[in-house]
C-alpha cells in the first residue's frame, strides 16, 4: 500500500496537468465518469494516502489500496479504473478506489493530521493518542485520523528509530517517548520521500525486513501485531516493552 510520501511523488509528477481540461474520460470506475469530461483540473491534493483530483464543485478521491499503481502519459496491461486524457497527455489508474467528494473538499479532512502538511498539529496527535490508552503502539501509528500518511514501513522505521516495542501499550509509553514518536512519525515521512526520489528507500532501512539487528548485532523478530495485523519487524534487545 503506499504510504504518504508515495502519494506526494505522485501529485508532483501530475501537477503539469492543473489548469487544463478533461478531454475524455474512461475506466470502470463506480462514478459518473462522463461528468469529468471538458472539465478543468483545478488542483490536486493529497491526504495521507489518499490522492484528490480537484474540480469546480468536487473531487475525485484516489485510494490506491494495497496494489493501485497510476501511469503518467502511459498505460499497462491492466483493467483501467480511471483514464483521464488532457491535450498534453495522460493520468491512468490502476486497482484503486476512485469516490466522488462533492463540494469543498476541505469540509472532507483535518489537514492538521497529516504528517507531511504544513498543517501538521504535532499536539493534537498526542491528545488524540492520550484518548486510546490501551491501544498497542504499533496500531496508534497506522491511525490515519491521528498519523495520515504513516503506512507499515514508517510504523516499523520509526519505533526502531526511537527503541520502542511495537506491542507497547500506548497509555504506558512514557510522554516524552510519545512525543519522541510523534516527531519522527513526521521526520522520518520526509526522509522517506526523499529517499524514494532518489530510488535509494530500501538501502536506508533498518528494520523493516530486515534479520538482523544494526545496533546489537542480534536477530529481529517479525510478528503480525495488533488488531490490524501488520507485520512488525523488532528488536528484543532493544526496542523497549511497555506493559
Amino acid at each position: 500500500m503506499p504510504e504518504g510520501p508515495s502519494i506526494l511523488i505522485a501529485k508532483a509528477q501530475m501537477t503539469e496537468f492543473i489548469g487544463h481540461k478533461v478531454i475524455t474520460a474512461a475506466g470502470n470506475a463506480k462514478i459518473d465518469i462522463p461528468r469529468l469530461e471538458n472539465k478543468k483540473l483545478e488542483d490536486i491534493k493529497t491526504w495521507g494516502k489518499h490522492l484528490l483530483l480537484c474540480f469546480d464543485g468536487f473531487t475525485i478521491r484516489i485510494h490506491f489500496l494495497l496494489f493501485g499503481t497510476y501511469r503518467i502519459n502511459e498505460t499497462k496491461e491492466a483493467k483501467l479504473r480511471l483514464g483521464l486524457t488532457f491535450a498534453t497527455g495522460a493520468i491512468n489508474i490502476y486497482t484503486a478506489s476512485v469516490k466522488v467528494l462533492e463540494g469543498n473538499v476541505n469540509s472532507y479532512y483535518d489537514w492538521s493530521a497529516d504528517v507531511m502538511q504544513e498543517e501538521w498539529d504535532e499536539k493534537s496527535a498526542l491528545k488524540k493518542l492520550s484518548n486510546k490508552p490501551n491501544m498497542l503502539i504499533c496500531d496508534a501509528l497506522l491511525e490515519q485520523d491521528i498519523f495520515s500518511g504513516v503506512g507499515n514501513i514508517i510504523k516499523n522505521e520509526v519505533l526502531y528509530r526511537v527503541y520502542v516495542h511495537p506491542e507497547s501499550i500506548t497509555g504506558q509509553i512514557p510522554p516524552d517517548k510519545l512525543r519522541q514518536i510523534a516527531e519522527e512519525a513526521r521526520v522520518y515521512s520526509f526522509d522517506f520521500l526523499r529517499w524514494k526520489n532518489e530510488g535509494t528507500l530500501k538501502k536506508h532501512w533498518l528494520a523493516h525486513t530486515k534479520k538482523i539487528c544494526k545496533r546489537c548485532d542480534l536477530p529481529m523478530h517479525k510478528h503480525y501485531t495488533g488488531t490490524k495485523k501488520r507485520r512488525s519487524f523488532f528488536c528484543t534487545n532493544c526496542q523497549k516493552l511497555y506493559i
